[in-house]
Formats: C-alpha cells, sequence, structure tokens
C-alpha cells in the first residue's frame, strides 16, 4: 500500500456558523453516491445477530483538504477520546468567557468542573410531494459555518402516497439521502433517523461524539383517524448525551382553524402514549425536550386584511397576541415549562408553491403553524408534570442545565413547498458527565502494509460486550454505521475474560484497495449503537 505523504486536514476545522460576515469556505467534494439499499430497508435500523449489512467501498478518498506533513508533535498511537479543537478554531463570540469549547476538554483535579456546550442546529418543513431543491446549503448553515454544529436534528413532512412509501422501503428515501451527502463531508453521521407515513425524523453528530450518545431509542404515535392511520401525530427520538437525557419530539397536529382544541388533545395524548425503555427518563417529559412541527396553529379573530398589512409592515407584534399556540400557553397545564423565541419572521404558511406569494387559491389565511420550542427537565416525574396544577411543575429544574436559542427563523428562499423552513440554533449547557467511551480503540497512524491493520481495544468496566460486537473502517466522510469499507468481528473468546487489552486483525480481503484517510468505529450490538472511535489515520 502506497505511502500518504500528507494528511488530511481535521474534519471538524471550521469557521463559526455565529459569524455571517466570515467568507465561506468551499466544503469538500460529496461523498460519491453509494447503494441506496440496505439488508433491511433502513440506513438507521438496528443491526440484529447477523452479518453487518454490506456497503458498497466509498469512490472517493474522502474530504479534499489536505495539510502538511505531520510535526514533531506525531504520536505513533491515535486513540480513541474527545478531539481536541484545531487551535486555529475561532471561539464564538457568546462562548467568549470559556477558553475552548467543553466539548473537547476534559476537567482536572485542579480546574472547576467543565461545562458541555453542545450546538444543536434544528429544522422543521413541511415539504409535502416535493423533490428535494438543488441545494439545501443555506438550509444547514454550511454557508456561514461549515460544520461548527454539533448535532443536526432535521424533520421533513414528505410524501405518505402508499406507492411512494413502499419505494422508499427498499431504498432511502430522497430527503434521508441528499441530508446525508450534503452533511457527510463535514463530519457528520446519522445517528437514528425514525419515519411514519409522513412524518421523517433525522439525527445527526460529529462521528466523534458517537461513543457519547447512548441509550438511543425512538417512539411514534399515530393520532389520524382515531389513532389508526399515521398522517398526523408524532414521531420522537430519546438519547443520554454526556450523560444527560435529550429528547427531539416531531408532531403533526391537526389543521384547520377550528382545530385548536384537538391540537392539544393530541400533543398531550402523544406526550401519554410515548414511553421509553429504561429505569429513568421513561417519558418525554423526563427530558430537555425539543418540540417541533408542523404544529398547525392559526391566527385567531383577525381577519385576512389585517393580517396581511401586519406581514407587510413587519408589524409581527400585532399577530403575536393572536396567535393560537401563544394563547394557548396562558391556560393549558400540558404547554407549562415550553418555550419559544420571538416569532420574527413572516407566517410560514401557506404560500402558493413556487413563489413567495400567500395562497391565492383558497386564500387561507397566512400562520405560523410551523415551530420549534423546548422544556427544561423538571424533577417531578412527567406523569405528575401532566396531573399537577398551572404553576406546579416548575419548582425544580434541572441544576445545571440551560439551553439557548441563538437563531430562530423561516427560509424564504426555498418555495418548493406551500411551507417555508424554520430553523433554529441552540447552545445546551449542562455539567459534564460522561466523557469516558465504552471502547477504547488504539491503532498505528498509517497502515502501509497488511502487517499495519492491527486493532488494539479497551472496554471499560460497566461495557457489556457481545460476541456479535463488529470494527467498522469507514471513510472519513461516512454516511451511518453501515456506510463501511470493511469490517472484523470482535468476537469474544472464553481465553478473553481475564484480558484488559483486546486485539483484532484486519485481513486483506477486508481492506479497501485505495488509500486515504480512514476511522475505526466499533459497533455495540447490545447497544445499536458505534460506542469507540479512533481520530482519522
Amino acid at each position: 500500500r502506497p505511502r500518504r505523504p500528507q494528511r488530511s486536514a481535521r474534519i471538524e476545522a471550521s469557521l463559526d456558523i455565529f459569524e455571517p460576515k466570515a467568507e465561506p469556505k468551499a466544503g469538500p467534494a460529496p461523498v460519491a453516491n453509494q447503494d441506496k439499499s440496505s439488508p433491511d430497508g433502513a440506513v438507521a435500523s438496528h443491526l440484529k445477530s447477523s452479518r453487518p449489512g454490506a456497503v458498497k467501498p466509498l469512490e472517493h478518498p474522502g474530504p479534499n483538504v489536505k495539510a502538511g506533513p505531520k510535526g514533531p508533535g506525531h504520536h505513533p498511537v491515535r486513540a480513541a477520546s474527545v478531539p481536541h479543537p484545531p487551535a486555529s478554531r475561532p471561539v464564538p463570540p457568546h462562548l467568549t468567557p470559556h477558553a475552548q469549547r467543553a466539548l473537547s476538554v476534559a476537567g482536572t483535579a485542579d480546574t472547576p468542573p467543565q461545562i458541555v456546550e453542545d450546538f444543536v442546529h434544528i429544522i422543521t418543513w413541511n415539504v409535502g410531494s416535493a423533490t428535494p431543491p438543488d441545494d439545501i446549503t443555506s438550509l444547514l448553515g454550511l454557508n456561514v459555518g461549515d460544520g461548527n454544529t454539533d448535532m443536526y436534528i432535521i424533520l421533513q413532512e414528505v410524501n405518505s402516497m402508499i406507492n411512494k412509501r413502499l419505494k422508499d422501503v427498499l431504498f432511502t428515501d430522497q430527503w434521508s439521502e441528499v441530508c446525508m451527502e450534503r452533511l457527510s463531508p463535514f463530519g457528520y453521521v446519522l445517528v437514528t433517523s425514525q419515519r411514519m407515513q409522513g412524518l421523517l425524523l433525522l439525527v445527526f453528530a460529529k462521528y466523534f461524539h458517537l461513543p457519547f450518545l447512548r441509550g438511543v431509542q425512538t417512539e411514534t404515535t399515530r393520532t389520524g383517524l382515531g389513532g389508526y392511520w399515521g398522517n398526523k401525530g408524532g414521531v420522537s427520538a430519546r438519547m443520554s448525551v454526556f450523560g444527560h437525557t435529550i429528547c427531539f419530539l416531531n408532531c403533526h397536529l391537526p389543521a384547520h382553524m377550528e382545530n385548536s382544541d384537538q391540537r392539544m388533545e393530541d400533543f398531550e395524548s402523544i406526550l401519554q402514549q410515548q414511553q421509553f425503555e429504561g429505569q429513568a427518563a421513561t417519558a418525554v417529559l423526563d427530558h430537555v425536550v425539543f418540540w417541533f412541527g408542523d404544529l398547525n396553529f392559526r391566527i385567531d379573530d383577525l381577519d385576512m386584511q389585517v393580517v396581511k398589512s401586519a406581514i407587510d409592515n413587519n408589524k409581527f407584534f400585532i399577530l403575536w397576541e393572536k396567535d393560537q399556540l401563544n394563547m394557548a400557553k396562558d391556560s393549558e397545564t400540558v404547554l407549562e415549562g415550553f418555550q419559544e423565541g420571538p416569532l420574527k419572521f413572516p407566517p410560514t404558511y401557506k404560500f402558493d408553491v413556487g413563489t413567495n406569494t400567500y395562497d391565492t387559491g383558497k386564500k387561507r389565511k397566512p400562520a405560523w403553524t410551523d415551530r420549534i420550542l423546548w422544556r427544561l427537565r423538571v424533577t417531578a416525574p412527567a406523569g405528575a408534570a401532566l396531573s399537577a396544577g398551572k404553576h406546579g411543575s416548575l419548582s425544580g429544574l434541572t441544576s445545571g442545565t440551560k439551553v439557548t436559542q441563538h437563531c430562530y427563523r423561516s427560509h424564504m428562499e426555498y418555495n418548493v413547498s406551500d411551507h417555508k423552513p424554520v430553523s433554529s440554533i441552540f447552545t445546551l449547557q449542562f455539567p459534564y458527565k460522561v466523557d469516558i467511551p465504552l471502547v477504547t480503540l488504539m491503532v498505528e497512524d498509517e497502515w502501509n502494509s497488511i502487517d499495519d491493520a492491527i486493532v488494539k481495544f479497551k472496554l471499560a468496566p460497566n461495557y457489556s460486550r457481545s460476541s456479535w460486537d463488529w470494527i467498522g473502517l469507514y471513510k472519513v466522510s461516512f454516511k451511518h454505521h453501515k456506510d463501511y469499507v470493511g469490517y472484523v468481528w470482535a468476537k469474544q473468546e472464553e481465553a478473553d475474560f481475564h484480558q484488559q487489552e483486546y486485539q483484532v486483525t484486519f485481513t486483506e480481503e477486508e481492506l479497501p484497495k485505495d488509500s486515504g484517510d480512514f476511522i475505526l468505529g466499533y459497533y455495540s450490538n447490545n447497544m445499536s449503537t458505534i460506542v469507540g472511535v479512533t481520530e482519522p489515520f
């Protein structure tokens, strides 16, 4: 195998997303399209006790940004850890009190406990039956910051026609594919996805965060046609992020002006029905919650002329107090604790498709149907919160937890649907809790021959190993856990029980034929997720 004279620049180096005046950085070329099918029909489905789903090797060697040769600080062995950011990475203005991002540093006995600051970018868009636009760069914020965000949560209300759903079972749906194609060159990996007819929820994270995203579970609740049809309802994904539980809940609630009470009933039903496995944080409200989607709340009382005049003159405050969701916050106990940023953008529904003109057909009154809210976890159990009095559930906010919204906006430039997409960027802050991976992988810095293809790994004492665990070899811009170019089983032999360190070897057949930068990931069959990664080598 030829020796490479240079190493790729670290994938997480980037401009800061909160510096709009900065020149956009040219992103690396997208990876060649993969075979869209997977053995179980979904790229984020759980792997059973069988051979990992086959994925064709990537055709390009990964990001095309190259750095100089290795310097004096080079270490010959790469171990999985929480990577330190490059020294050149700019610090966002709102993080100036901190020396660097706490996701990338660990506390010591001589320093106070570190604070995790996780950038979360949420996007909600009802696209109906539309196909993806040619470019979603600005929607993802990649035009002003090429990868500063830690997690993307993307909701699409997509085509739910039966023939389209059958096709999406056999092949990755086109919206998932375009999101993976655009995000993977910047180091984002699909953590999980969930679809219920037209509701599609995608969760992406930086590859080096994967070992610290644990207990990933998804739930669905149908509320259409009395609970039998999934055109309305909610899909959610919950997980532990550095030891703190978070739930992303996407809802599509009943339409039309007169159904405000039904929307609230459906939301409460979704909260009550969605239950997760585990001893703690079994209900949605046991987590820090991000609630978003086509919530379908309308603007009461005001006639069309008044609404359009307020929009034309940017006097949105006239419409706020008549917004059904804002009014419900004063009377609905189930909404207690939910927060939302100011609606400083025009109502996002309903537009003539292909234009920025409000509905000229049925002449429906414009409304902020597409929303993003959040709620901090409280100490009382979720069931008690649902049944408590108006101020009964806010008595004990989780110590140290903080959610800061930096941006809440619509994207008027996208017109493939009668809805405009809405996005929000948050910083999620909480005390450092989990910063040690369950599996630590160690590998030589370069594999120049078959003899170099040896992987050593150590297991945390609390890790439950399975004979069906495996170690995948990935290009640096891999899309999801099955997007490997080779793998080996991390089988547990009887003689292994008393060992502190384990070793596996990749054979020539399991290695790619081309050179490039790669990452190793340890996949846990019991946890259905990657629990250990290396840095690129």
